[in-house]
């Protein structure tokens, strides 16, 4: 996610924060690069323009603060004008009554996807969704929404087969709810390979018969140049209350999201961040403009945890760490917290790009990665026996053989894995250095600000040093251990690749 932008805000303020004094000339240089910057993330030309303008009058005309320097503050202006420029406040979604949702936007955005993936976060607050199938062009359109909408759990209402008139579909639509407990409607619309009269014509006969509170365009972040065009004329012709920014996991430049929200004013209410029906996350400018500077999003990281993993389980957990019959089969449910975590956060990637200091760095630690390594070694473990579990110490090499074997892994891949877990084993047995331990897990609780227990095996991510953990044992997923970083952005560790998965075999 803005990658490529991030790496060159990073080196513009790496130069600025030793800056002794700001003066109109290192400002101009500064606003130079993030010029470039901004246009090769496809940010409009208009666009920039005026972010550059407003970010030279506050850098040359406010006294700079006795308690930071010249280029600290800077990077602050840098910071509030991006927050500016995305909307400043988080913009709820207006779900008064009938609270009817329009889905509107260019056909492949991902609109029917995102219409599911909304009605699973609306369902999770405790509202009752049901999601209206209004693309009646597109081949096999309505039986997608059809099957997302089972998988989420939420009733869906599809159209007479072969109707082609939308505005008698959506009448019908009307009729059904009457017989649904339903108090959010979500109306999934056709798109076009092109915006073209047809299709906005049709919008405006249903967006005038249904008089939805929102209505959301959806765009694919890289949209690109076209993303300026796209806004206003759909802005123009419905008059769109908020957007919808899929696919910000990609390799986007990002510059949709910048244009798209300034052309329209109107605000970017959700970023779709993964394939999975529960990675659809509230867009809260100030976040996004950490995330977008290298600041990292901790405040978010510690709202994936407290969501995926229950305090009780996790204080469970450390009881069993700082013990001495810590085993396979605690480690097999301490991996599958880790599962859990990041199947929220969108993978690895998207979990490391909320921790500061690694935004910029996505794009090289691509393919160092590996989200296929958990179910690899979790595969390994399913294939021990309960007491191999218990006593690692008996596996021998002929249990090795059979266990990797059961796994479809390689005997060398499980030697790796049963070392690393013998590491953590001693590390445990240590007193002080669990007591560390324990003492950076707490910071995911109590110092990240509400975070719903600590993460075993992920020190200090919820400290307030804003540093990054120690990333060099992810490779082989031994486990996160404690915050070796207590600065400012150390670098991860490499991150290896173990091959394809397999399935895996478990015996009596």
């Amino acid at each position: 996610m803005f990658g490529n932008l991030t790496e060159k805000f990073e080196g513009v303020f790496r130069r600025l924060r030793g800056l002794g004094k700001i003066s109109e000339s290192n400002v101009t240089d500064a606003l130079r690069d993030v010029r470039l910057a901004l246009l090769e993330a496809d940010v409009d030309f208009g666009v920039t323009r005026d972010f550059l303008a407003a970010v030279k009058e506050k850098a040359l005309g406010q006294e700079v603060l006795k308690s930071v320097t010249p280029g600290q503050q800077l990077v602050k202006i840098f910071h509030d004008e991006i927050t500016a420029l995305l909307g400043g406040e988080e913009v709820p979604l207006n779900l008064t009554p009938p609270a009817r949702i329009l889905m509107v936007g260019l056909n492949g955005a991902g609109k029917t996807t995102t219409s599911a993936k909304l009605a699973l976060k609306l369902k999770k607050e405790g509202r009752k969704p049901v999601v209206v199938a209004l693309d009646l062009y597109r081949p096999a359109a309505i039986d997608q929404l059809a099957t997302l909408a089972g998988e989420v759990g939420v009733p869906v209402f599809k159209p007479a087969p072969g109707e082609k008139n939308v505005l008698k579909a959506a009448k019908a639509a009307v009729s059904w709810l009457e017989s649904q407990d339903a108090n959010v409607v979500i109306f999934d619309t056709a798109g076009r390979q092109e915006v073209d009269e047809a299709l906005i014509q049709e919008l405006k006969e249903v967006r005038k018969f249904l008089n939805p509170g929102e209505i959301l365009l959806v765009a694919d972040a890289a949209t690109g140049q076209q993303a300026v065009s796209v806004a206003k004329t759909f802005h123009e012709a419905v008059g769109i209350t908020g957007i919808v920014l899929t696919r910000l996991d990609g390799d986007a430049r990002g510059g949709a999201a910048l244009s798209m929200r300034r052309v329209t004013q109107q605000p970017i209410k959700f970023a779709g961040v993964g394939e999975k029906m529960n990675q659809l996350d509230v867009f809260v400018p100030d976040r996004m403009a950490q995330r977008i500077l290298g600041m990292g999003d901790i405040v978010g990281l510690v709202e994936q945890a407290a969501e995926a993993i229950d305090e009780a389980d996790a204080m469970k957990m450390m009881e069993r760490m700082t013990s001495s019959s810590f085993d396979f089969t605690d480690f097999l449910g301490q991996l599958r917290m880790m599962k859990k975590l990041t199947s929220g956060a969108g993978g690895m990637m998207g979990l490391l790009s909320l921790l500061p200091g690694v935004g910029s760095k996505i794009k090289e630690m691509k393919g160092q990665v590996d989200d296929k390594k958990l179910n690899h070694i979790e595969a390994l473990i399913l294939s021990m026996t309960p007491l191999e579990r218990k006593r690692p110490e008996i596996l021998n090499a002929k249990r090795r053989a059979r266990i990797a074997a059961g796994a479809g892994r390689t005997v060398n891949e499980l030697n790796m894995m049963i070392s690393q877990f013998s590491d953590m084993r001693k590390m445990m047995r240590n007193p002080g250095k669990m007591g560390a331990m324990a003492k950076m897990m707490g910071a995911m609780g109590d110092g990240g600000g509400g975070g719903g227990g600590g993460f075993p095996g992920f020190g200090g991510l919820g400290g307030g040093g804003g540093g990054m953990p120690d990333f060099s044992k992810l490779g082989n997923m031994s486990g996160m251990g404690g915050g070796k970083h207590s600065g400012g952005g150390g670098s991860p560790g490499k991150f290896g690749s173990m091959g394809r998965p397999g399935g895996g075999k478990r015996r009596k």
